[in-house]
Order: C-alpha cells, then sequence, then structure tokens
C-alpha cells in the first residue's frame, strides 16, 4: 500500500469513528466558595442530581439539552450546537436562565467541560448575567484562542455583542473530558466583571460597565457544546423572577 493510500485509508476510518480522542487526565479543582464577601449568602446550588433541577431554568431552545447522569455523577448537557434559537440580534445561540431570581452583585461558581474538541480557537462556553431580555445582558465567553469576537467580556444592548474587557489572556487550554472550575465575580456600582479559571487567584478576563444592573444569570455557548456540573450563585440579595424570555410574542 503506497503512503497516499495508507493517508486516505486513515481519513476514512477517521470520519467513521469521529476520530474519537482519549480524555486527559482530571486535575485538581479549587473548592468552592473561597473569598465570599461577608454580606453574601448561598442563594442558589445544584448539582443536577435530581430531574426537577430543570424546572429552574428557562432554556432559549429546549430540545438541545438534557440532564445526564452517570455512575452516580449528573451534569447539564448541551448535546448540539444550534438549535432552533435565532437571537435576535448577534449573539450567543445556546442560554439557559436560572429563572426564579434576579441579583445584581454575584458570584456564580460552575464546573465545566467543553465537549466539541474540534471548535478550534472559538471553543467556548458562555456565561450571562445581568439578563433583562434577549436583547440586553452581558455575557463571559471563555475560548481557546482570543480575537475580537472570542475569549473575552461582552455587551449586548439592543445590537450586535461588543467585546467590553480591559484584560483578556490569550485563550484557556479545554483539554479533552475534563472539568474546569469557572468564577464570574459582578458588583454593580463600580461596574466590576472579574473572571477566573482554575485559579482563583488570577483573572482571565476584566471588565468595567454599568449598563445594566439587576439581572438573570446562566450558562451556555455561542454555538458549541459542553456540560456544566456543580453550579453555586451566591449575592448579597436577590429579586424574584420570572420566566417567558425565549417564548413566542
Amino acid at each position: 500500500m503506497t503512503a497516499k493510500n495508507v493517508i486516505l485509508t486513515c481519513l476514512a476510518i477517521c470520519v467513521t469513528t469521529s476520530c474519537t480522542a482519549e480524555p486527559d487526565a482530571q486535575h485538581a479543582l479549587p473548592p468552592f466558595g473561597q473569598n465570599i464577601p461577608q454580606n453574601y449568602t448561598l442563594v442558589y446550588e445544584t448539582d443536577f442530581i435530581t430531574e426537577d433541577t430543570l424546572a429552574d431554568f428557562e432554556m432559549s431552545d429546549p430540545a438541545i439539552w438534557r440532564r445526564v447522569e452517570e455512575q452516580g455523577d449528573a451534569c447539564l448537557e448541551l448535546f448540539t450546537i444550534k438549535g432552533a434559537y435565532t437571537p435576535p440580534v448577534r449573539s450567543p445561540h445556546a442560554i439557559a436562565l436560572l429563572k426564579k431570581f434576579m441579583v445584581g452583585d454575584f458570584i456564580l461558581e460552575v464546573d465545566a467541560e467543553s465537549t466539541n474538541i474540534r471548535a478550534g480557537a472559538h471553543r467556548d462556553t458562555c456565561y450571562f448575567f445581568g439578563f433583562t431580555n434577549p436583547s440586553n445582558f452581558y455575557y463571559v465567553h471563555i475560548a481557546s484562542g482570543a480575537d475580537p469576537n472570542a475569549h473575552n467580556i461582552f455587551l449586548v444592548k439592543d445590537a450586535p455583542r461588543t467585546n467590553i474587557a480591559s484584560y483578556t489572556t490569550k485563550g484557556i487550554d479545554w483539554g479533552v473530558g475534563i472539568r474546569h472550575r469557572i468564577r464570574i465575580e459582578r458588583t454593580v456600582a463600580d461596574g466590576a466583571i472579574r473572571v477566573f479559571f482554575d485559579d482563583m487567584n488570577e483573572p482571565i478576563m476584566k471588565a468595567s460597565d454599568n449598563n445594566f444592573g439587576f439581572g438573570y444569570v446562566g450558562i451556555g455557548s455561542f454555538d458549541d457544546t459542553a456540560r456544566y456540573y456543580d453550579l453555586k450563585v451566591y449575592a448579597p440579595e436577590t429579586k424574584e423572577g420570572k420566566d417567558g424570555f425565549f417564548k413566542p410574542e
């Protein structure tokens, strides 16, 4: 067999087997709840171990999300790259909001696994806050590589998303089959937004913006797949929420 035929055969095998990759070794994750301000309380937590948890969320397209349980461990999985939802302005396609409350100042901590290993530099997960409607919110886009449209903090205000970070790293390494601890910190008075990835001492992104105050928080992706495990929200106060964001008029 010629070298060319060997390459073609390997490519054919790769296509038919989806080129599955062996998972990387899971690194130790930092503890939850470090350096929480004294006036904050734990206002929400879930490990997705029960089906009832899904009722806490409103999703832009419920058909692309599912709860998965494996060997006693559970997660909320975004298993389709794009569903039926089309955002009103250029912004993420997959959104799962905690619908029962709104927060102003808050800390969100969640363990996330990016599952689309072939997505390249824009391989992402997203984190939403200050969400008041599908055309007005902030989101954090954590990606393998940074450019004007990736690995940044974004403002959506009745127009396509605009990056607002004053600092970002060059990107992160998602690895294969491993979880990462994400932490988002927001204080409304000074507009501060800080994002952490595994290392809770050094932020990977920073921004300052005062366009939005109280709003909903959530998880999702611009156009990728992912799994979300333990999730916690800390805040000094909450306001009552509602649902109906993504329902047809």
